[in-house]
Parts: structure tokens; sequence; C-alpha cells
């Protein structure tokens, strides 16, 4: 057991409560200590029965298989309809939707035994009232309740069942955590690695219902809805900017593959099924492998998971449900290409990178310079509590709902404001670099030796050699910047004819990228098909790669093409 683990169980023996509230950061081991206080109750005869409620269907699994590994039998396929299990299993794991559709059947199950009752993501019971309610209804009289989270914060006033809350001056309430294992106390005893966040911002372009256009800057001060649209238009996978971000990201996981990682494994979290399937592709063009791609309404997307797992397979594309508690910790690599932006969201799909398994181990998570995102990244090691009735409570963007909703199989986005703008074209540019709350590099282009030098940080470096290396490497961007204003205009001249052509190219790509989204617009208002339609229809016929990785003769020629339908 790790150190943490040891004083919790330590201080849980010691007291021996009812109610137990575990509080550690994603990756620190929160189901081995929960197996290991069941293991302890099964052995001294406190509990005879387990009961492990967890947020997901694959987290059951994942449950029943860590806990058959230290000898205890979970029946992960038990099911409300038949109500009982084989009296060979120690107990049963459930979801907590499976709890709120039969709490009284659970009720009896939990009075006929002495249960120890392990609530995986506690938080969840506040996700909504039937939740919330099932759950104490089924587990009130419980011999023991064991409470685990690694993040016990929510956005709103849904108290969570059997965590106890504090008074504060001002009438709110604070939850109060038994043991608390944070992401700093983690990270300082190497349990977790160190994140590096890339944070991209780049040009934006959208067309309104009425016809109006507009153009704004990721990363600018802008309104809600402004923000929404430009963030939406840079996830667009038929747009320059997410096929540029997964390049640069699998150029990092190349790297990391190459200098010390070997299995290192890349997730894209994208925000609905269509996306994620266009993402694969993407990478697919990019990489000639087929990524493992992950879609909640698919019944093998369990297994998928798993077979990811087990090899050494480079990318995974799913949409969003495997942002909690799933287990790969040789992900590496991510990239947020979702617009879910709560605090807990964020901070369960970002445990998804940083279980360490040796010593030197780095994450680095590819994200859009949208400012709730680079304020999440910043503060990443703050501790923070439930806290109820606080006053003027600030919207924190979307709802914590994006969580319950990814484990339903209605992943498509269905909302109105699909029918309110059309995405035209985003560009992308590497904006900074986040880590451990400070910001490094100035704006750089994609492609550009500045951004090489992020991208190619070593694969195995301790918390503070990353912190020195990032600290080097804008030192060595800014001199170079510096030295090249002030060089004399015909030294400057001499040392830019090299990088001649290869300036043109770019500007040649861009006029031709430009060219062909035009014409892809007016064939749409011809035609009404939307924009990826046209661009997938122009691929068909004419073979090659997304618009943004096609050369200039294959843009010529689809421009060409265009111009006579």
């Amino acid at each position: 057991m790790r150190a943490w683990q040891r004083r919790a169980l330590t201080k849980y023996l010691t007291r021996r409560p009812t109610d137990f509230l575990a509080v550690a950061t994603p990756g620190a081991g929160k189901t081995t200590f929960g197996l290991r206080v069941a293991s302890e109750l099964l052995a001294d005869r406190t509990v005879d029965r387990i009961t492990v409620v967890a947020p997901t269907e694959h987290l059951k699994h994942q449950w029943s298989q860590a806990a058959a590994r230290v000898g205890i039998a979970l029946d992960s396929n038990f099911s409300n309809s038949t109500g009982a299990t084989s009296s060979d299993f120690d107990g049963v794991v459930l979801t907590y939707a499976q709890v709120a559709a039969h709490p009284s059947r659970h009720r009896v199950r939990t009075e006929q035994h002495r249960t120890l009752v392990i609530l995986d993501e506690i938080h969840h019971g506040g996700d909504a009232k039937s939740w919330g309610d099932g759950i104490r209804e089924a587990f009130s009289d419980a011999t023991r309740r064991l409470s685990l989270t690694g993040t016990p914060f929510r956005s709103d006033d849904s108290p969570i069942p059997f965590v106890t809350y504090e008074p504060e001056p001002g009438g709110s309430q604070r939850s109060k955590a038994d043991h608390t294992y944070g992401y700093s106390d983690a990270l300082r005893d190497g349990v977790v690695r160190p994140v590096v966040f890339l944070a991209y911002s780049g040009q934006a372009s959208w067309r309104t219902s009425a016809g109006e256009e507009f153009t704004a800057r990721l990363g600018e001060p802008l309104s809600a809805e402004q923000t929404s649209r430009a963030w939406r238009t840079a996830l667009d996978p038929h747009g320059d900017w997410i096929p540029a971000v997964l390049s640069a990201a699998h150029r990092r996981l190349t790297k990391l593959r190459n200098s010390g990682v070997p299995d290192a494994g890349g997730l894209v979290i994208a925000t609905d099924q269509q996306s994620a399937r266009d993402y694969a592709e993407l990478l697919f063009a990019m990489t000639g492998k087929k990524p493992t791609l992950v879609l909640s309404d698919d019944p093998k997307s369990s297994s998928r998971i798993g077979e990811f797992a087990a090899s050494d397979d480079e990318w995974m594309v799913a949409v969003r449900m495997v942002s909690e508690g799933v287990d790969v910790p040789r992900l590496a690599v991510g990239v947020y290409a979702t617009n879910a932006s709560t605090p807990l969201y964020f901070a369960q799909a970002i445990g998804r990178f940083v279980r360490s398994r040796r010593p030197g181990e780095t994450a680095s998570v590819f994200l859009p310079s949208v400012p709730v995102l680079l304020d999440l990244a910043s503060k990443l090691e703050a501790q923070r509590d439930h806290v109820l009735g606080k006053p003027h409570r600030e919207p924190e963007g979307w709802d914590d709902e994006a969580l319950t909703e990814a484990n339903k199989s209605k992943d498509e986005n269905t909302g109105e404001d699909e029918k309110t703008f059309e995405s035209l074209a985003a560009d992308a540019e590497l904006d900074q670099v986040i880590y451990d709350g400070s910001s490094f590099g100035t704006t750089t282009l994609v492609g550009s030796d500045e951004e090489s030098d992020y991208l190619g940080l070593p694969g195995l470096l301790d918390a503070e050699q990353v912190r020195t290396l990032l600290q080097q490497r804008q030192a060595d961007q800014v001199t170079r910047r510096s030295a090249a204003k002030a060089r004399p205009a015909d030294d400057a001249q001499a040392q830019a004819a090299p990088n001649a052509a290869e300036r043109q190219t770019g500007q040649d790509l861009t006029v031709l990228r430009k060219e062909l989204n035009t014409l892809v617009s007016l064939h749409h208002h011809r035609t009404g098909k939307s924009h990826g339609q046209v661009h997938n229809e122009l691929r068909t016929r004419l073979g090659g790669p997304p618009t943004a990785m096609a050369t200039a003769d294959q843009l010529r020629e689809r421009i060409k093409a265009l111009r006579t339908w």
C-alpha cells in the first residue's frame, strides 16, 4: 500500500466509523484503498457482504476485476430483474442508476446481511434527486459505508448523501472529508505524473442563421455566446484547428514513445459520436493506424477499453465516457476536444492521464485556449470542497449533467444552438504552455521550430526537471525573437532566404483553403448540404486526406471539381 493508503486505513480502523469519506486525487489508488478496507472488515467478521456502487457499467466490471485480484468475488452482472446472485460471490457491483431504479430491492438485500457499501465517486449521489434518494433509501441501514471520490465538489446545492457538512460563516455549509490526499501531495510523493497543458488558440469564423459572419480569436475576451461558438468552430473536424492539434499531439506521443515510454498511449475526448468518428478518421489519415473508437451505446465499449489498455496501440477516441474512473495507466497524451467545462468534468478528464507507473513519466494535455479551461488548468492542484448555500454562486459553464449524459446512449449533440450558427473555418497556433499554475512561452505558429521545442520535451522527467526545461525553452524563444528584431535588414533577409520557399508554400495553402471553403459555402447555400457533407463528397470522389492535410495540388483539384458542380 502507498503511504496515504496506510494512513487512511489506520485512521479508519482506529475510528471504525459507520460513515467514512476518503477524497483522493484521480490516479492515487482509491480502488485499492476501498478493497483493503473491505478485506479487513470481511476478515474480522464486521461484515459478510460487500456492495460497490459505481457511476458506469465499465467501472462495475473494473471493480469486479480489481476485487478478484485480492480474493474478493463481486458479481458485476447482477441485475435488478433477477434480484439475486450466487452464494459464491462476496457481493455485487451496481451503478447509481441501477440503485435508483429499484432502491427498495437493494434495501432488502442490505438488511439481510451485514453489509459494507462502497460508494465510488460519491459526488454522483447529488446528480439527480432520484439518485440521491435512491442510495439513501437503499443503504441507510448498511453496517458500514465507505465513500470515495477524487472530486467532492459540485457546482450546485444538491447535498451528497452520507457526507458530513459543517456550517460556515454566512450560513453556507462545507463538505468534510475524513481523509484527503490532493494532487499536489500525490505529485510530491511521485504517485501521479506532472501534467503539461499545451493551449492552442487561433482565428475562428462562423455564420449565424441570419447570414452574418463573425471572426474571433480563441482566448481573447469574448461574450459567452462568442466563446462557445469560437470554441465549437475550433473543434469542427472539417476545419483546420483540430487536425493541426491532433497532429501536434501525435508528434508529442511519438516523442514519448521514442524516448523512454514505448507503450505511451493517447486519448481524444470528443463531444459527440459524429465528432469522435471524424477525429478517428483524421488520426487514421495521419498515422496509417486505426485508433480504438469507444462510443457509449456500443455494447462492446467496455471490452474495447480493456483491449486498448492491454495493448501498445497509439490512440483511443471516446465520447466523454472515458472521462471518469477508467483505468488505462499508459495514457500519457490527451486532446481535450469537448466543450464540457465544469471543474468536476475537467478534473475527472485530466485524471485519466496522471497515473504514475514509474518515476519520470509525464503527461501532456492539448486543449483549446479558452479562459475557463486555462483557469482550470492553472488551478489543477487546488483543493476543493462541496459547498451548500454558497451566496452568489457563479455559473461555471456547462452543467455537471455532462457526466450523467456521458453514461447514456444518447451522445449526439441536439442543442438548439446547432441551428443558429454554422462553423466556417479555424486555424491553430500554440498559445502557451501551462505547468504547475505558471504559463510558459509566447504564441507561435503550428509547425514552427518553437512549437517543436515544446513538443519535443524528453519522455522521462521529474516535476522539477519539467519546470526547468520549460523555463529554458521560454528563454530560448524570447532570445531568438529579440535577436531577430535587432538583426540588420540585409542580414535578416539573408537569414530568411532559406525559409522563403517554406513560407510561400504555407501562404499558397492558406489561400487555396480559403478559396475552397468559400466555394463549399456557396455550394451549401445552393444545395442545403452542410459544409462537412460537401467536403466528404469531394474526398469520396477525388480521394486524399482532410482539407487541413491536403497538398496544394489536391486542393486545386477539389476547387476545379467544385466549380463544375
